[in-house]
This record gives C-alpha cells, structure tokens and sequence, in this order.
C-alpha cells in the first residue's frame, strides 16, 4: 500500500478534528463500572462536584474536586485538571493541571491517557513528541477508548511517530469500528473493499457490512460506496447489464 488511498482522507480529517475538540472537554458523569470493580474513592463528592459544575457554582465544584482528587477518585483528579487548566474557578495553572491530568492517567483513566497523547502529539504544555503520543494512546486504546484508538490507528497507517504498519493499523480501526465509530466502520469497510495482502483478504460481503454501518451514521462516502457495491452485484448477477 504505497500511499493512503483519497477515500481515506475525510475519515482521517474527521478523527483529527474530533481529537482536537474532545482534549478539553471534562468529563462530567461518573463512568460505568462493572459489578466486580468496587466503589470509586469519594464518590458521592466527585457526584456532588460535578452538579455544582453543571449548575455554574464553579467555586463550589473546584473545591470538591480538589478534595476527591486527593482522596484518589480519577474522574475528579481529571476535572480537577481541566478546571485548573482553563481557569474556571481559580486562576489557570497548567503546570499544576498537568501533575492532576498524569495522576489520573496513572489511575487508568483512559480519557486522561489520551488528553495527555493528544497533548504530545501537539506539543501544547509538554515538548512535541510523535513516539510519546502514541505510547499514550496505546495504554488508552488498550483499556477501549474509541479516540486514542482512531489516533493510533491513524498514526501507524501514515507512519507518525511509529513504524507503518498497515496490519497494526487493521487491528485498531477494527476495535474502534466494532465500538460503533462511523468514520473507522469505513476504513474497515475500505481495507475489505480492495484488500490487502498479509492483513486482510478481499471480501466485498465485509466491505458491505461495514459501509452499510458507517451510513448509518450518516456518512454520505460510505452510502455511496455501498451503492455502488451493490449496483456492482446485481450487474454481475444480471451478466453485466442492468
């Protein structure tokens, strides 16, 4: 595969710009935990925090936040960061957000793990580094966020900061595909369309599967690729005429 096939670049475009927009978002609801993990630290704080965010009471929050964090709950260590990042409720402290933002990546925190590769692939608060981003990434795709497994993906198809390697690349649109993230089910849906050798084998039944996932999120490339696999199928079907 010499060269990123056209079909690929708004997918690659979209994942870019949703990574740019999703690094300074706090995440303000608990996450789901399963029925072995026990009870987060503080939670009931953390809780309490985060309506007094939701609700503007950006004193109140910072405060809680700050007390959960020490008691080690890795949601508020993350908002606990941002907040001292972008200054709501304090004055901004980067360097103190980015000690909060590491002890929660630390506590396997996914979305901090990717913050911080986000971070170091643009080199915003911590000098640029490709090979540390992607490190980032990869302990954030393991634990399952869909964003860092789009990025790494993304970076071992082109080959920043890491080898190219397009079978590596499979693995993580895959993973990302089967979460439910559209513009990765056509990237899944593009490497079955035309295959390739030593990753994955032509199959057009995939390639449709996987189009056919993708607009249904809306992607109007992948409908329209799916249209015409299919057009393609009935010409066959019907000896080249339709």
């Amino acid at each position: 595969m010499p060269a990123m096939p056209a079909s690929f670049a708004p997918q690659i475009r979209q994942a870019a710009v949703a990574m740019a927009l999703a690094v300074f978002l706090g995440l303000l609801a608990p996450p789901a935990r399963s029925a072995t993990e026990p009870p987060a630290p503080a939670q009931a704080q953390t809780r309490d925090a985060v309506a007094a965010y939701e609700a503007g009471r950006f004193d109140v929050a910072i405060q809680g936040f700050a007390a959960a964090a020490q008691k080690g709950n890795r949601l508020a260590q993350f908002n606990y960061a941002m907040m001292l990042l972008r200054g709501e409720g304090t004055p901004e402290k980067p360097q103190e957000a980015l000690i909060w933002l590491r002890k929660a990546a630390d506590n396997q925190m996914t979305h901090a793990q990717y913050t911080f590769g986000d971070l170091y692939e643009r080199g915003e608060l911590v000098p640029k580094s490709l090979e540390e981003a992607n490190r980032w990434y990869e302990r954030a795709a393991q634990g399952g966020h869909v964003q860092a497994q789009m990025a790494l993906a993304t970076n071992y198809f082109t080959g920043r900061g890491v080898a190219r390697d397009y079978g590596k690349a499979f693995t993580w649109y895959s993973r990302a595909a089967t979460a439910g993230d559209g513009g990765a089910q056509y990237i899944v849906g593009s490497y079955y369309e035309r295959g390739e050798p030593g990753v994955v084998d032509k199959d057009i039944e995939q390639a449709k599967i996987w189009y056919a996932r993708a607009a249904a999120h809306g992607d109007p490339g992948a409908l329209a690729k799916l249209r015409s696999l299919l057009e393609e199928g009935l010409r066959a079907k019907n000896g080249g005429s339709m």
